[in-house]
């Protein structure tokens, strides 16, 4: 099994959502499985979708929900990151309004398959799961529209900027700018039903700077669409942003003062639950700076 660490979902309740105008022309549907959150922004030449869901039968929820919305054509699909549950609607997306780009970062990009296979592996081992079944039947397929660092989507009256602001919650976050309605969409950079959740393959200290240069977009009444949870708005982010900085200080002052890994996460405050700092800890271990280390580490 990969070392990686996905988040798993629980049941949801509720499969249709209603998108809700959040922004001028900037939609949001809140579905309940994840509590992942798909986005609309829309523009005279249509519509650009920000992530699709976690299986092919969600995104085909998505897809009726879309329609329902009636506010234009579907014309391009962003990838957030490479993560399952903002990737696995792609391909049923495609069939269902056609031909159509998809972006995402190059990162995200090329390890989509390799994120994909790690979470049917963990998924084979839950045969009970509700959502077993149509997580493992969907077909993968990762964006072709790729950029480093900024790229720009032409909605003919809009211009929606895709920024890659630096490695966090992985190393192919993007988030989604729409200055003229003052919106960001962030991805799991900023997460508000849970505390921000770290993979393993997750940056901890280099997510806090990250987020640095997402506050830098904001305006004070900017609306923020997080991954999972409710919209939120700057003085959230903010707050996430020290909480992470305290998390990435708090690793960095144990591994410098020689605190094993196995007594890390029980040696120090934190400003979440235990279980949320794991694998914070494990990568910040693997990633700090070698002069920062002192022995013993492990």
């Amino acid at each position: 099994m990969s070392a990686k660490t996905t988040r798993l979902g629980g049941v949801g309740s509720r499969d249709v959502a209603d998108f809700t105008e959040v922004a001028p022309r900037v939609w949001v549907a809140h579905y309940d499985w994840m509590y992942v959150n798909i986005t609309l922004i829309g523009g005279e030449r249509g519509l650009v979708m920000v992530d699709t869901h976690g299986s092919e039968a969600m995104a085909r929820t998505v897809a009726d929900d879309v329609r329902r919305l009636g506010a234009g054509p579907l014309t391009a699909l962003v990838n957030t990151h490479e993560h399952w549950d903002h990737t696995f609607g792609n391909v049923v997306l495609l069939e269902e309004f056609g031909a159509m780009p998809i972006h995402a970062t190059e990162w995200a990009a090329e390890h989509t398959l390799e994120s994909a296979e790690d979470v049917r592996e963990r998924y084979r081992g839950l045969p009970d799961d509700p959502h077993a079944a149509s997580v493992l039947a969907t077909r993968v397929r990762a964006a072709d529209q790729v950029f480093s660092s900024a790229k720009v989507l032409d909605l003919g009256d809009r211009q929606v900027e895709l920024i890659h602001p630096g490695r966090g919650h992985t190393a192919g976050d993007l988030v989604v700018n729409v200055p003229d309605a003052k919106t960001l969409v962030a991805g799991d950079l900023v997460e508000e039903s849970d505390p921000p959740f770290y993979g393993e393959e997750s940056w901890p200290f280099e997510w806090p700077p990250s987020l640095d240069l997402v506050l830098g977009l904001l305006t004070p009444d900017a609306v923020v669409v997080p991954g999972h949870g409710k919209v939120v708005d700057k003085d959230f982010v903010q707050d996430q942003r020290s909480d992470l900085g305290v998390i990435a200080e708090t690793i960095r002052d144990l591994a410098s003062r020689g605190v094993p890994l196995a007594d890390a996460v029980d040696g120090a405050d934190w400003p979440y639950e235990k279980k949320w700092v794991v694998n914070a800890v494990r990568a910040g271990y693997a990633q700090v700076p070698r002069g920062v280390r002192q022995l013993p580490l492990l």
